[in-house]
């Protein structure tokens, strides 16, 4: 079914007769892969009496060889899936398998895509990027303060870059454009922090989408953002770019050389806030982040320190 889609893939008119040739199949085989196409990837396929068949819009597919031309540092291992449960499950088994890092993983769709608290990441066909970079960490759990944090100011500089102006953050994982979300990090850690582990730099951005009825919050994208569809193997070679310019600060200098840069990105600044943990809720001022990335509020005029994967951060009504 994914060679037809490749055939298919540049926009242009192609009859049955010739899309069936090129597939050694007959022409209802053909018509029933299309069907297949259409209501499990949701694209939009024209078809015309004696035209053939044509794509909504033409598709420019993940190419290994595309983003290492664009970027020397993804020159290494690169493994791309059309379709997969989630890239960070895939980078997972990759660890347990055995692959070398460091090493990335990408996907055209997920569908079984996570956020945090186990949240659904909605993950359609070659609309977004859904991005898992896996890095060996050793003996250095100073490389982990704050990492997620350090992601995240990739992933905003990466879309400023590329015409998002408006790109800001929220802590401790999520991009936003205004209050609407346009990026989210997720990081697992397998192994012993204090000796050898392995880190996934889970990285979900709205690319292309522009229509989900299935996401259950406000959300935007680059192309509503900017008015163009944006080439995710450029996208995703700016990011690791940028992850790796970031990543060597961090290695080098610790987080609190980036704390700075982080707080005058962060959207929430001096804001009311509820911070939720299950079915406590804490309300306060936000105050910054400490040398860790750990949220600093204030709390009935007490500054207080809050960490952990299952907080989760929203502004209060008088806010």
């Amino acid at each position: 079914m994914l060679t037809l889609l490749k055939l298919l893939k540049d926009g242009r008119f192609h009859s049955g007769e010739a899309l069936g040739a090129a597939l050694g199949v007959s022409r209802s085989a053909v018509w029933k892969q299309l069907q297949h196409l259409e209501a499990e990837l949701d694209l939009t396929i024209h078809k015309v009496r004696g035209r053939g068949y044509q794509l909504a819009s033409p598709l420019v597919l993940l190419s290994a060889d595309e983003i290492a031309l664009k970027s020397p540092v993804c020159a290494g291992s690169v493994f791309i899936s059309d379709t997969i449960d989630s890239t960070n499950a895939e980078a997972l088994r990759l660890i347990d398998a055995g692959q070398a890092a460091p090493f990335l993983v990408l996907s055209e769709q997920q569908t079984a895509g996570r956020g945090r608290r186990g949240r659904k990441w909605v993950s359609p066909f070659a609309q977004n990027v859904y991005y898992s970079l896996v890095l060996r960490i050793d003996g250095g759990l100073r490389q982990l303060e704050g990492l997620s944090l350090v992601v995240g100011l990739a992933v905003m500089q990466t879309l400023r870059d590329l015409g998002v102006q408006g790109a800001g953050l929220k802590w401790p994982n999520d991009v936003l454009v205004g209050s609407k979300k346009i990026a989210g990090i997720l990081l697992e850690l397998v192994g012993d922090p204090a000796d050898v582990c392995h880190v996934v730099l889970g990285i979900g951005i709205n690319a292309n989408m522009q229509s989900a009825a299935e996401v259950d919050q406000q959300w935007t994208s680059i192309q509503l953002e900017t008015g163009c569809a944006v080439d995710r193997n450029h996208l995703v070679a700016h990011l690791s770019q940028t992850l790796q310019a970031y990543l060597e600060r961090h290695r080098d200098s610790g987080f609190s050389v980036i704390r700075e840069e982080w707080e005058r990105s962060h959207l929430w600044q001096g804001k009311a806030v509820s911070l939720i943990a299950g079915v406590n809720q804490v309300g306060g001022v936000v105050l910054g982040i400490d040398g860790q990335g750990a949220l600093r509020l204030e709390v009935n005029g007490v500054e207080k320190i809050y960490s952990g994967g299952e907080l989760s951060l929203r502004l209060r009504d008088d806010s």
